[in-house]
């Protein structure tokens, strides 16, 4: 995630009246988000390089199931949990430009250019209406926070929030632009994340909640094997109405909430188990926003070149080698070298574009930009309208 927007700090521990205060300087991260942050954006990859092999293995494709029914919502939830602070002060909405829409604007650019020359379609469109693939993150985190203050306001936002989620599910004729079928269908874990409070985390923590969330995973994936060979991932993308899914516009207001819940005792039990301490992945937490904007080129160049027509992959130990590579490779995007060197398009500071008096001053929880993209994967070309890409 971006350091400059991403500040989930402890706070710095009061001196007794009888010593000397500690010298002012920055206030240690907490190691459980940034665990919590690695962990998610591991998933995203190994969820990304899994899809082409769910097409002739149940057990990929279940592993693929149960990792798609949470690992965005947990993204969201920590996003959201991160914005509580978020008021409109020329400081923080400097962050949000920088953090976010910058990027946007640079990746987005990027991933068309990367399309026309790896696909040889010089005509393929630059829409920034229209993100592609992994960019839709950034709009919908953008729209997330501008809309901050006023989930703030209401009494019962989460209702709300969800209302608004079912209402884009039984919605055919919503669009697509601005991915908005995204933007409300993931809203609801955002708004969710704004009501959390630090001792929500610290019960999932407990030693008996962590033994009782043992069984709800493994039942988890039981039943994702269970239903692998007819489910269709697609419900867990919210990539358009339930139409597209085959059924009824009126069964998304059971699918939607079903679904909410699903994913929300997912999550939990993702998050029960993340590590509190200091390991050897959590300052890795801090550049998951690299890892997140650079994996998708690699995803998509294996698609257009047919990697996955090699035979042994299909195997047990090629889904074990794919796995391998997905790790390692989201985990080098993380690294300080690639964050030293894109620093500049993915945290800049861009002094020179705003008044002095509006960017000093930050305070209060930001939330990590980046997680997880939920859609589908998949490599088929688009035609120049642009239609959505997975």
């Amino acid at each position: 995630m971006s350091e400059d927007v991403v500040q989930h700090a402890r706070p710095a521990p009061v001196a007794p009246p009888d010593q000397e205060k500690p010298r002012p300087g920055r206030a240690s991260r907490d190691p459980y988000f940034d665990n919590a942050k690695y962990l998610t954006i591991v998933l995203v990859a190994c969820g990304h390089a899994w899809e082409p092999l769910t097409y002739g293995s149940r057990a990929a494709t279940a592993a693929y199931l149960t990792v798609y029914a949470f690992h965005m919502p947990a993204f969201a939830v920590i996003s959201g949990y991160f914005s509580r602070g978020f008021d409109m002060a020329p400081s923080r909405l400097k962050r949000l430009l920088t953090g976010v829409v910058l990027p946007y604007v640079v990746f987005e650019t990027a991933y068309t250019l990367f399309y026309r020359w790896a696909r040889d379609d010089p005509g393929y469109p630059l829409s920034l209406l229209d993100p592609w693939y992994v960019m839709w993150f950034l709009v919908a985190l953008f729209i997330w926070r501008l809309t901050t203050p006023l989930w703030l306001l209401l009494r019962h936002p989460l209702p709300v929030a969800l209302g608004l989620a079912m209402l884009a599910a039984v919605s055919p004729d919503l669009g697509g632009e601005i991915s908005i079928q995204r933007v409300l269908g993931f809203l609801p874990f955002f708004v969710l994340g704004l009501t959390l409070r630090a001792e929500h985390f610290e019960r999932l923590r407990t030693r008996r909640v962590r033994l009782y969330m043992v069984p709800v995973g493994l039942g988890a994936l039981a039943a994702a094997y269970w239903v692998a060979p007819w489910f269709d991932a697609g419900w867990f993308y919210h990539r358009g109405s339930v139409t597209g899914q085959g059924v009824s516009r009126w069964t998304g207001l059971l699918t939607t909430p079903a679904l909410f819940c699903l994913a929300v005792l997912l999550t939990a039990c993702f998050l029960a188990w993340v590590p509190r301490r200091h390991l050897w992945f959590t300052a890795l937490g801090a550049g998951t926003m690299y890892g997140y904007l650079l994996h998708g080129f690699v995803i998509k160049w294996a698609r257009f070149r047919d990697w996955y027509a090699a035979e042994w992959l299909h195997t047990p130990l090629g889904e074990l080698a794919v796995t391998a590579m997905a790790v390692g490779g989201i985990t080098l995007l993380c690294t300080p070298p690639v964050r030293a060197v894109l620093r500049c398009v993915v945290e800049p500071r861009m002094e020179w574009a705003f008044k002095k008096g509006d960017a000093a001053r930050t305070g209060g929880p930001a939330e990590p930009t980046v997680p997880a993209d939920p859609a589908g994967t998949g490599g088929a070309a688009r035609s120049p309208s642009r239609a959505p890409e997975s």
